[in-house]
C-alpha cells in the first residue's frame, strides 16, 4: 500500500505497548504458579496487537467518515482526516485485519486448550468474537458506544479483566484469586489513558456530537473521575503487594508511583487542553512499567 508512513500512524503504534501490559503481567503471574507456556504467550501478545490495531484502524474509520476528526481536533492528524487514505482503503484494511484477528484468537484457543477443554474454548471462542465485535462498534455505526459514554466500560473490562484474568486462564485453564487485583489495576488505568484522551478531545467531540464520558462529566467533574481511577488502581495494586507479600522485592512496583502522583498533579493543574497530549504517553509508559514490575515483583 501506498503511503506508508500514514498506515503506520494509522495503526497507533504508541497504543501498542499498552495493549499488552495486561498479558506480560498475567504471564508473569503464570509462571509464578507454574503453569506459563512460550507458545501460548506469544500467541496471544500477537492476537492483542492485532486487536489493538483493528481497534486504532476501526477507530479511525469511524471518527473520520462521521467527521469527528476534524481541525478542531487535538492531537495528530488521522488518516481520512489527511486525505491520504480514503474511507474504502481503510476499511479494506479493517476486514483484512479482521480476519487475522480471527485467525490468531483460533490458534490461541486451540494451543492453549486443544481438543480437552471443550468448554472453555466454547467460551474463549465468544469473548474473541466479542473483541473483534467491541473493537469495531467503539466507533463504527449508528449505535456505537464510543459516541454514548460506554467508552470507559469497554476500556475496563476487555484490557484489564479479560486482558488479565482471561489471559490467566489461557495458560492455568481455572481462574485465580491471584489476577483479580492487578486485572483491575491495569483496567483503571487503561480506562485513565482513555479518558484523558477524552478529556483532550472535549470540546471537539462535544461540537461533533460524540458524547463521551467526559462531555457528559464536563471539565470539573472529569478532573475527579480520572483521579478515582489512577488513586483506585493505586490502591488495588498496594492491596495486591500486601495481600502476597512474600519478599520486599514484591513491591517494586511502588516505583511506578511516583510518575503517576506527577501525572496527577499536572492534570489536576491543567488549564489548556493541548498540553494533555503528552500526557497520554506518560500515563500509558508507566501503565506498562508498573504492570511489568508487578510481574516481575512477584518472581523475585
Amino acid at each position: 500500500m501506498r503511503n506508508f508512513s500514514t498506515w503506520i500512524s494509522a495503526m497507533r503504534l504508541r497504543t501498542l505497548p499498552l495493549s499488552v501490559s495486561g498479558i506480560i503481567l498475567a504471564s508473569c503471574l503464570a509462571q509464578y504458579n507454574q503453569v506459563f507456556s512460550w507458545s501460548i504467550c506469544i500467541i496471544a501478545i500477537l492476537t492483542t496487537l492485532s486487536l489493538q490495531i483493528l481497534s486504532n484502524l476501526a477507530n479511525d474509520y469511524g471518527d473520520g467518515v462521521k467527521g469527528t476528526d476534524n481541525d478542531d481536533r487535538i492531537g495528530p492528524q488521522r488518516a481520512i482526516q489527511s486525505g491520504k487514505i480514503s474511507p474504502k482503503q481503510l476499511l479494506t484494511a479493517i476486514v483484512i485485519n479482521v480476519i487475522i484477528a480471527l485467525f490468531l484468537a483460533i490458534l490461541l484457543i486451540f494451543t492453549a486448550f486443544g481438543a480437552e477443554h471443550f468448554l472453555l474454548s466454547l467460551v474463549f471462542l465468544v469473548l474473541g468474537i466479542a473483541s473483534v465485535v467491541a473493537a469495531i462498534r467503539y466507533t463504527v455505526g449508528s449505535s456505537a458506544f464510543g459516541y454514548k459514554g460506554l467508552g470507559d466500560i469497554f476500556v475496563f473490562i476487555f484490557f484489564g479483566l479479560v486482558s488479565v484474568i482471561g489471559c490467566y486462564v489461557l495458560y492455568a485453564k481455572n481462574i485465580s484469586f491471584l489476577t483479580v487485583l492487578p486485572a483491575i489495576t491495569v483496567g483503571l488505568l487503561s480506562t485513565g489513558v482513555l479518558n484523558l484522551n477524552n478529556m483532550r478531545d472535549r470540546i471537539s467531540d462535544k461540537k461533533s456530537n460524540k458524547i463521551t464520558l467526559a462531555v457528559k462529566l464536563g471539565a470539573k467533574k472529569v478532573k475527579i473521575y480520572h483521579n478515582i481511577l489512577i488513586v483506585s488502581a493505586i490502591t488495588a495494586s498496594a492491596l495486591f503487594g500486601v495481600i502476597f507479600y512474600t519478599s520486599v522485592y514484591n513491591l517494586v512496583f511502588f516505583i511506578a508511583y511516583i510518575p503517576l502522583v506527577i501525572h496527577l498533579k499536572t492534570v489536576n493543574n491543567n488549564n489548556d487542553l493541548a498540553l494533555l497530549d503528552p500526557e497520554l504517553k506518560k500515563l500509558a509508559l508507566t501503565t506498562v512499567l508498573l504492570a511489568l514490575l508487578m510481574g516481575i515483583g512477584q518472581l523475585l
